[in-house]
């Protein structure tokens, strides 16, 4: 796995950058806030592939869970990916409730997920 930082107004946003699962359960989660935090980044990028599909079914509870951390610990996500391929009508309703809330952002490309996180950064 690899961080990489983009920096905006004296703020870093972390864009975690692999090609295997990065995210299996919520220590994993918690894993990757620290290394970030370590870093100074409390906004962090992730892409859909680098999280187990479990994820996205909402019955496992491990979205939830992993949320959580990121909730408890006051750090910033956005997932870049296509949702598309899920059908359930609660994960839509979750994504659609997550990104009108604004710390979880369901994006589509990179750029959309570093404008969501930018929100908020003084200029």
């Amino acid at each position: 796995m690899d961080i990489n930082l983009i920096s905006i107004n004296d703020f870093n946003i972390a864009e975690i950058v692999s090609n295997i699962i990065e995210i299996n359960n919520a220590q994993d989660a918690l894993d990757i806030l620290a290394n970030c935090a370590y870093q100074d980044a409390r906004r962090i990028v992730m892409y859909q592939e680098n999280i187990t599909d479990s994820f996205f079914d909402l019955k496992t509870t491990l979205a939830g869970d992993v949320l959580q951390k990121f909730s408890n610990y006051n750090v910033k996500l956005a997932i870049v990916g296509d949702f598309s391929k899920y059908s359930s009508q609660s994960l839509r309703d979750f994504i659609y409730e997550s990104n009108k809330a604004g710390r979880i952002s369901f994006v589509s490309t990179r750029d959309e997920a570093i404008d969501a996180l930018s929100k908020g950064i003084r200029v």
